[in-house]
């Protein structure tokens, strides 16, 4: 990998997971100790994955229009990092509702691009792109346990100073690395609506949606639910800490996993262990050790759910449809996916309790899996 720029990419990554590691375990507990209740915290925190229904597809159309992704990248961190500081100028709920989506729609715009140019610079070697993604992992698990420690000896509003050094890095990164040249493919004859509408696309965009869905009652509440049944802050991060870390092992065997299985069966064996992940932590909070193996099928779960998605995308999605097509990804599925299901988890989690909203977690990757299993029939291998 001598002609990409490794650990420019790598930082990046890093410092944007980083980011995810300290927001999404431990900003439901600031937002608690502001005395929100379920419902608001749930509204806020959607706000994450509302903006990118909408915002991922503009900024996608943008960069594919202009040429210019990194451009776009950097202007969106250093724009995302002044609105971030608006949290240290608040704490109603329409001002901290007003900063996070601010925050949030400039937010969105960075990963799809970064993600896009990363497998442009790798080309036809994409099973190697969990070896650069992996450092993503790593920025995470820094985040999560370092700040769990962190939680437990500071007050929470610590959190935000420390939010705010990740979201710097992000612009320090976002400026060290080159645009990729895009490659013209064959697929530019097609519209991406043309795409975009064969069945296995389909099937596999609605699976991904519904699994984004299941982890809203997982993104918004695990780490308040822990702590209600006596889990420490940084046990709660070193539960999250080792989700990531087996994540991490999978990035690495990806590219043996590719040679072996097709993407279709990794993607179903994915679905079917966050089946079981769900059912457990919903139904075994009381019992470290299910929780901690519900941890580790986060390998499964994310690590290979969502490298296999990357290769899958980059495959239906070529040439000049590159930014679109991972854009169309995160809006559909980490934006409406994840909007749903977090204003869903905290309706579910006031009305019907953990263990049966983590129960319809379950139910809709079921869902997605059989949609996976019926209608993903064509499925190269990378």
């Amino acid at each position: 990998m001598h002609s990409i720029p490794y650990w420019r990419l790598s930082g990046f990554y890093f410092f944007h997971f980083a980011f995810i590691g300290a927001f999404a375990p431990y900003w439901s507990l600031y937002l608690k100790s502001l005395s929100f209740g379920a419902f608001q915290i749930g509204v806020l925190m959607s706000l994450l994955h509302v903006t990118r229904i909408f915002a991922p597809a503009a900024w996608g159309w943008l960069a594919d229009y202009t040429g210019k992704r990194l451009l776009i990248v950097r202007w969106a961190a250093v724009t995302g990092l002044i609105s971030y500081c608006g949290f240290f100028l608040g704490e109603s709920f329409a001002w901290i509702f007003v900063v996070m989506a601010l925050m949030s729609f400039f937010w969105s715009a960075s990963l799809p691009l970064i993600e896009a140019t990363t497998l442009s610079y790798l080309g036809e070697s994409t099973s190697k792109y969990g070896r650069i993604r992996v450092w993503g992992s790593v920025g995470f698990i820094f985040a999560v346990t370092g700040i769990g420690y962190l939680l437990d000896a500071t007050d929470i509003s610590s959190l935000l100073w420390a939010v705010l050094g990740f979201k710097l890095g992000i612009v320090i990164f976002s400026r060290q690395i080159p645009e990729a040249e895009i490659v013209v493919h064959s697929a530019d004859g097609h519209s991406v609506r043309q795409i975009f509408e064969r069945p296995e696309v389909l099937a596999f965009f609605a699976a991904c949606l519904l699994m984004a869905l299941a982890h809203g009652p997982y993104y918004t509440f695990y780490s308040i639910y822990l702590v209600e049944h006596g889990y420490s802050k940084s046990t709660v991060g070193w539960l999250w800490a080792t989700g990531v870390a087996c994540e991490i092992g999978i990035f690495f065997l990806m590219p043996q996993l590719m040679q072996r299985f097709r993407l279709k069966q990794i993607m179903a064996f994915s679905l079917s262990c966050a089946i079981a992940r769900f059912l457990m932590i919903g139904w075994g909070v009381d019992f470290p050790v299910v929780i901690l193996v519900a941890q580790v099928l986060h390998a499964a779960t994310y690590g290979a759910h969502h490298a296999t998605s990357m290769m899958l995308v980059h495959q239906f999605f070529r040439g000049r449809h590159q930014a679109k097509g991972q854009a169309l990804y995160t809006s559909l599925t980490f934006g409406l996916g994840g909007a749903a299901g977090g204003i869903l988890s905290g309706y579910a989690w006031e009305w019907l309790g953990p263990g049966l909203t983590f129960t319809l977690s379950a139910a809709a990757v079921l869902l997605g899996l059989v949609l996976v299993i019926w209608k993903m029939n064509v499925d190269p291998r990378v």
